[in-house]
């Protein structure tokens, strides 16, 4: 997959919802670890002034009592003031909405922003939740034995992975 032909598509649909929504001076908050990637690109590209807010979702989760701390949990680094604030949210791969849930819990923490715009990268299906992203760039079926893998962030790149079964 090719990643600047996605980031093109997002950044497109992103400027977008930007304007149908009437966000001002809005925030963007990227996920760790591949959603800050694409922040870091998206921020680039859109210029935005605000510096980019991190999040690390790990203590979110909902089966961190089953799955126990990620051994490279990265602290959250987000500014002073989310109140009333309007927020671009970015991951890089959108399945279950899980993990997007985590990500309002710990933003709604530090405050109660004005709106969310989410924006990733790859929608794939298996959504568990009722959240859906505002930005896409790219929807993708895959079978039961594949996953999305980004690495990064220098280069940036997508790779689509089949597991075997052993």
């Amino acid at each position: 997959m090719e990643i600047n032909a996605l980031l093109d598509k997002l950044e497109a649909n992103l400027k977008q919802q930007v304007s149908k929504r009437n966000l001002v001076n809005p925030l963007m908050i990227g996920i760790h670890t591949g959603g800050v990637w694409i922040a870091e690109q998206l921020h680039q590209r859109l210029a935005i002034s605000e510096p980019l807010g991190m999040l690390d979702i790990s203590f979110y989760r909902d089966d961190f009592s089953q799955i126990g701390v990620h051994p490279h949990v990265k602290p959250s680094s987000m500014p002073p003031h989310i109140e009333g604030r309007d927020i671009i949210l970015v991951d890089d791969v959108f399945y279950t909405g899980r993990t997007i849930r985590a990500a309002l819990n710990e933003i709604f923490d530090y405050g109660r922003p004005n709106q969310v715009l989410l924006a990733v990268l790859i929608e794939r299906d298996g959504k568990q939740i009722p959240i859906a992203p505002d930005c896409i760039g790219t929807r993708m079926v895959l079978a039961d034995n594949q996953r999305i893998k980004l690495t990064g962030p220098k280069p940036l790149a997508v790779h689509l992975e089949t597991l075997s079964h052993e």
